[in-house]
């Protein structure tokens, strides 16, 4: 029992690090990994080793992968190119279908850039195009909001779900389909609580003015900065799936270079300096929009690294065994990733450490859970995901955003954000349990 007590108050001191003390959840992580290791009583050089490979090991699969995603939402964002996006997509809905329009904005939006800063971009477009079309601002806020958050957690290149699938060994094309259908289904049951529920919500709205920048870089520009890098990660997974044998054929060398994550979004980078007016040090300097990039993106890494050195402790103390032996006959299989990642997101705020986090957790309790198959780790990376969503409330940052911005009181941000969240993430794991019984 020593192991399940360890791994009980790692996480406890985890929690309480980071929701009580508001200590960086990098540290909380580390000395949560070491504690653990002297719990187990694992010898000293294991403890050393565990560290030292566990942190390398994630960063060479995944650190750059998730600065360069960074890199291309900042400069989406700053050139102008995210409200490019945005103002044409909600054009071509129509004006009419404000609801979907917000919801399927901030589901592509979400992609590159993150969540708060999607939101901050689109809050005055949303709050116009309300009062323009005679509709609850609630309505349509909870709309945008939860479209942000369902690929927030589930589709790369958004460095929580990249993370979470760096730290398992799923397949990121995989990943990305399957987060892309899985997190699309799960926002119909959110539609119809934007338009139905939370719609009945009354919130004054105060206009402002739409800021209007001097230059603004194609469409056609700003959305292959965002589609480029994902269809060349998922034409690589199509020429590596097994039945199909495209291996042999001549242009697999080429796809296989640029479909890998690390190249491909570096070709998405790329592209995004295709978006500015000019490429002067207001883009490349460290105080510029590549500096801010390294500022949003270390903090991240770092998290992700003291993942790996958590979950490479957990490896390496022998934890698997124990699972194996206590509950090889409780089949639970998606079920704990989901409500672990549910209690981490509740208990601390941050989808992105709890994605990480119980990415972590449960690495090496794979094949224990029976996840160890390919498919059912992109399905274990989504349940994670999904529980990452649930719930969004005061500890989140990004339900002060929201509720700032807008003018809602603690309880109607509860109404809208949190409900609708704990519906995003429950919609979106039901598909997942649904799919992994027909497909798995």
């Amino acid at each position: 029992m020593v192991f399940i007590i360890g791994l009980l108050l790692a996480i406890a001191l985890i929690i309480l690090g980071i929701v009580r003390f508001k200590i960086h959840p990098f540290f909380v992580l580390l000395f949560a990994a070491i504690l653990y290791g002297f719990i187990t009583r694992m010898e000293v050089s294991q403890i050393i080793a565990s560290i030292n490979d566990g942190f390398g090991s994630i960063m060479g699969k995944i650190g750059l992968i998730i600065f360069f995603g960074v890199v291309i939402g900042e400069v989406l964002e700053k050139s102008g190119g995210a409200m490019v996006i945005a103002t044409r997509l909600i054009r071509f809905i129509g004006e009419r279908s404000i609801h979907l329009a917000m919801l399927l904005t901030g589901y592509l939006l979400s992609i590159p850039v993150f969540v708060d800063s999607a939101f901050i971009i689109m809050n005055s477009l949303n709050k116009a195009l309300s009062h323009k079309a005679k509709v609850a601002y609630a309505g349509t806020t909870a709309a945008l909001a939860l479209g942000l958050m369902a690929t927030h957690v589930m589709v790369p290149p958004t460095p929580g779900p990249i993370a979470a699938a760096g730290i398992l060994g799923a397949e990121l094309g995989s990943v990305i389909l399957w987060g892309l259908l899985i997190s699309s289904l799960a926002l119909i049951p959110c539609y119809f609580f934007a338009t139905k529920v939370a719609s009945k919500i009354e919130l004054s709205m105060h206009m402002e003015a739409i800021e209007h920048r001097g230059h603004s870089p194609k469409l056609s520009l700003s959305l292959l900065t965002i589609v480029v890098p994902i269809l060349l990660i998922v034409l690589k997974s199509i020429f590596d799936y097994p039945d199909w044998s495209l291996k042999k054929h001549a242009v697999y060398p080429v796809v296989a270079f640029l479909g890998s994550p690390v190249i491909a979004l570096l070709v998405g980078v790329l592209l995004a300096m295709l978006l500015p007016k000019k490429l002067d040090d207001k883009v490349f300097s460290t105080t510029g929009w590549f500096g801010e990039a390294v500022r949003v993106a270390a903090p991240i890494i770092l998290i992700t690294g003291a993942g790996g050195i958590f979950g490479a402790m957990l490896q390496n103390s022998g934890i698997a065994d124990v699972i194996v032996t206590y509950f090889t006959d409780i089949r639970l299989g998606l079920l704990i990733p989901f409500l672990l990642a549910a209690c981490l997101k509740t208990a601390q705020g941050s989808s992105t450490v709890a994605l990480i986090t119980c990415a972590s957790i449960i690495a090496p309790m794979m094949s224990s859970l029976g996840l160890e198959s390919p498919f059912l780790k992109t399905m274990t990376v989504l349940a994670i995901g999904a529980g990452a969503t649930v719930v969004s409330h005061a500890n989140d940052s990004f339900f002060w955003v929201l509720t700032q911005l807008t003018g809602m009181n603690i309880k109607q941000g509860n109404q809208v954000l949190t409900m609708g969240t704990l519906i995003l993430g429950c919609a979106a794991f039901l598909l997942i349990y649904c799919i992994s019984m027909l497909v798995g």
